[in-house]
């Protein structure tokens, strides 16, 4: 049929996929001037015209993907991208009250969440993610373990002389995670080796009832958790997604082997792998500034 074939000539079109990249890119920028009540008391109706513009937009390249699978439309939903556009757009259509008008909102925002779909790169990013997360679960599991043993370890220790940080087990816990964070984990490491009466509770001096110094026990207690929880475990879940992202990156090589055999094409996808490898390669980049900025928060 010929409606059939101009919709799968527009939807393989580049200029048809780089124009939804840009409506996306545009549909967040909308959003955003909404967060300004001075851009919505001038322009507030314009802005919704062109929201409306913009979701007409998306269900029109919905509806030319379902005629191009034509007889066979709903292989449209055997993409779990396709299903997540579809999702995100038919949202947009649900009769929300005003006083609902926060959900619509929020649903409309969530639409720049379609730049995933929209760039090949970043489904591997993502894919990569997904991949990961069993694995992140174990590693997670057992930070959690190692927090609850620093944990119960620094209410037994530093509960009488630290009533703030690690007077309770879940204060010990949430005092570790801004330990991990490396968020002026020194100044509750100090408290601890000179004692509340000296460092660390002058604003607060009479939650100071009884103060007790660790000058040994505490650099010990920081840094060992610092070094295990921050840059062991960090490392576990950089090495983690990067196999994830390896394991992403090999099954989108295949599939690309597939559809160009598919085609007929010749399998010459040297300028893909390129690509792909250009990005792993800015990933390891950023992941050893990430490590070496680790680093230098160290104590020495």
């Amino acid at each position: 049929m010929l409606v059939v074939e101009i919709c799968r000539k527009i939807e393989e079109a580049p200029w048809f996929h780089n124009g939804i990249i840009g409506v996306i890119v545009f549909a967040g920028i909308l959003v955003g001037l909404e967060t300004y009540p001075e851009i919505m008391a001038v322009y507030g109706s314009w802005l919704q015209i062109l929201d409306t513009l913009v979701l007409a937009i998306f269900t029109v390249e919905i509806l030319i993907k379902f005629v191009a699978r034509y007889p066979k439309p709903l292989k449209f939903f055997s993409d779990p991208w396709n299903v997540f556009d579809f999702i995100i757009v038919g949202a947009c259509f649900l009769p929300f009250a005003v006083k609902y008008a926060m959900v619509l909102r929020i649903l409309r925002l969530l639409r720049v969440l379609r730049l995933i779909r929209a760039i090949p790169r970043l489904q591997i990013v993502v894919e990569a993610l997904l991949r990961s997360l069993p694995s992140m679960g174990y590693v997670s599991i057992l930070l959690l373990v190692l927090f609850y043993v620093y944990a119960v370890m620094g209410v037994f220790l530093f509960g009488q002389n630290d009533p703030v940080h690690f007077g309770t087990l879940q204060l010990a816990l949430l005092s570790l995670f801004r330990i991990v964070t490396l968020e002026d984990w020194t100044d509750i490491m100090y408290t601890q080796i000179y004692g509340c009466d000296v460092y660390g509770f002058e604003p607060h001096s009479h939650l100071c009832t009884d103060p007790m110094a660790f000058p040994i026990v505490s650099p010990l207690y920081f840094v060992s958790f610092v070094l295990l929880g921050t840059m062991i475990f960090l490392n576990l879940f950089i090495g983690v997604i990067v196999n994830g992202m390896d394991e992403a990156r090999k099954e989108h090589e295949e599939k690309l082997k597939q559809q160009m055999e598919k085609l007929g094409k010749p399998v010459d996808i040297a300028e893909e792998i390129t690509r792909i490898e250009e990005l792993f390669e800015r990933a390891d980049s950023h992941f050893a500034r990430l490590k070496k900025v680790m680093g230098r928060s160290l104590p020495k």
